[in-house]
């Protein structure tokens, strides 16, 4: 039996968010506007995932690029103190640490800017090392930098999977380069599970409704599928069964890094143990916890509390 060093590593993009919550439309001034806040918050689907995956008490490795510059160094601080070991973060002088500006409602919803920095692909293949030693391995995101090459994803699935791990993968919406399904059909079969939302989910699939979008993502071989449908919970399938489960009655204040980690959550708990719908109860509540806050690492902060809240707020499954 593979002795592995590592519960879960985390592979994708790094970045800091600057947040903009209620801005108010109308200008104060020829140049001027105002909102409720203004926020500095470590970012990016392998930041955030890594951080809740530590934060729920698992051994957590995150590979990913930062440049060599103050954002880099905000980056770097916020994960170590959260306990993510950092030794595989690929460190750079000729490449900027992405920003994103996000622009927050007051119910949660979000728009993000991007800019030219979020172009650059670190090549997460090239350390195989980093891939092979740890239970999980999570992407995040495919379709997006650096998982937007096929030959990059193929050869990052390949190596975990040669390692022994189970690889886990959210997605985003195309910005910079379109890929769809059929262009990962290699590397979908070696997904033991996908983490679409419901726009994505409809985009990569062009289906409507929640089954026949899980079942898109099957038909090329996936493992099992979760569609995130945000108020109106998730729907888990795989070629055995089909779970709906309601979502969490909160006051969403900032939905940014919910999804990421709602992925830590599921993958902490089947970790331990827990079967589909025991482990969907607890990535909800972790995604409601991140919602119920400012930035994609405030919310969550222990196992703990997760157990806590899922105490004083009960999910039930849906009829399918």
């Amino acid at each position: 039996m593979n002795a592995f060093r590592y519960d879960v590593t985390c592979v994708g993009t790094a970045l800091v968010d600057s947040i903009v919550r209620g801005l108010d439309p109308a200008p104060v001034s020829a140049a001027g506007y105002r909102a409720e806040s203004g926020t500095l918050s470590v970012g990016g689907e392998a930041v955030n995932g890594a951080t809740a995956c530590a934060r729920l008490g698992l051994r957590t490795r995150i590979l990913c690029f930062l440049g060599k510059d103050a954002a880099g160094g905000m980056v770097r601080a916020a994960l170590e103190e959260a306990g993510v070991d950092t030794g595989a973060v690929v460190w750079e002088a000729a490449h900027e640490t992405p920003v994103s500006t996000l622009l927050v409602n007051r119910d949660g919803t979000r728009k993000s800017i991007t800019n030219t920095a979020h172009r650059y692909n670190f090549h997460p293949e090239r350390f195989p090392d980093a891939l092979s030693d740890s239970r999980v391995v999570t992407l995040g995101s495919l379709f997006r930098a650096p998982f937007n090459d096929p030959a990059v994803v193929y050869a990052v699935v390949s190596a975990a999977k040669a390692g022994g791990s189970l690889v886990y993968a959210d997605t985003k919406l195309p910005n910079f380069r379109a890929l769809s399904l059929d262009d990962l059909r290699d590397s979908l079969p070696l997904l033991d599970g996908i983490f679409p939302n419901e726009d994505e989910a409809r985009h990569y699939t062009g289906e409507t409704e929640p089954e026949a979008m899980a079942d898109g993502f099957l038909r090329y071989g996936v493992g099992s599928v979760v569609v995130k449908l945000g108020g109106a919970g998730c729907l888990y399938k795989d070629a055995r069964e089909t779970i709906r489960l309601s979502a969490c009655d909160i006051d969403a204040v900032d939905a940014t890094g919910a999804g990421d980690c709602f992925l830590a959550g599921f993958t902490s708990a089947r970790l331990r143990g827990a079967g589909p719908a025991e482990a969907l109860r607890f990535a909800n509540a972790c995604g409601a916890l991140c919602a119920a806050a400012v930035g994609a690492s405030a919310g969550l902060r222990s196992r703990e509390q997760v157990l806590a809240f899922m105490e004083t707020h009960a999910l039930k499954e849906e009829p399918i």
